[in-house]
């Protein structure tokens, strides 16, 4: 991709015009990752919406529990994101997978198919549910919610399935709108040894 190729069909702030807070918060993922994720740079012309995309991130995407990991998380954003066509999210979240499950091929199989990927069968059944929500939201039903709770999902965990594939199908679609491009360095992370 070149590097002209535009951030957004919208406006991109100025970085040095960014609310204090939110300036903080890019400089810190720019300093960790070596680079600012493309959505930051097109989410922050509206600081407010920024504010709130990035607290229900970190609410669904940052904790671990015995039922649903980060890694785990991050899958169901890459199948249910391959799901709805998003090139930014399987790209993005696909990284993120291949870090926190500590396998450099797994979020690439699960973006293709997650039928066929090397999952358990409670990862598999986290990625059925998630995917339906996703693509056919009045099918699921609640024998699938005690499908989740069978394989040890708490009532946190089970809401969070449902939270996190809604809430990546509005990340979806925000960039597919604004045609926001998954950032070069993604590809490589979690595939190299850093």
């Amino acid at each position: 991709m070149s590097t002209d190729t535009p951030i957004s069909r919208f406006p991109v702030a100025d970085p040095a015009g960014l609310p204090a807070d939110l300036a903080e918060r890019y400089a810190d993922v720019q300093e960790r990752s070596g680079f600012l994720p493309n959505v930051f740079a097109a989410l922050a012309w509206r600081p407010d919406e920024a504010r709130a995309f990035f607290a229900m991130h970190d609410a669904l995407m940052d904790k671990d529990t015995p039922g649903l990991s980060t890694g785990e998380r991050e899958l169901i954003v890459v199948a249910t994101s391959a799901a709805n066509g998003c090139a930014y999210c399987v790209v993005a979240h696909g990284a993120i997978a291949r870090i926190r499950m500590r396998d450099p091929n797994l979020a690439d199989l699960v973006a293709v198919d997650w039928r066929k990927a090397p999952l358990d069968d409670r990862q598999r059944t986290v990625l059925d549910v998630a995917v339906r929500l996703a693509t056919d939201p009045a099918a699921v039903t609640p024998e699938d919610l005690d499908r989740l709770r069978a394989h040890g999902l708490t009532e946190d965990d089970v809401w969070d399935v449902g939270a996190i594939t809604a809430f990546f199908a509005l990340s979806n679609r925000l960039a597919h709108f604004a045609a926001i491009p998954p950032n070069p360095e993604f590809h490589l992370l979690g595939r190299l040894p850093r």
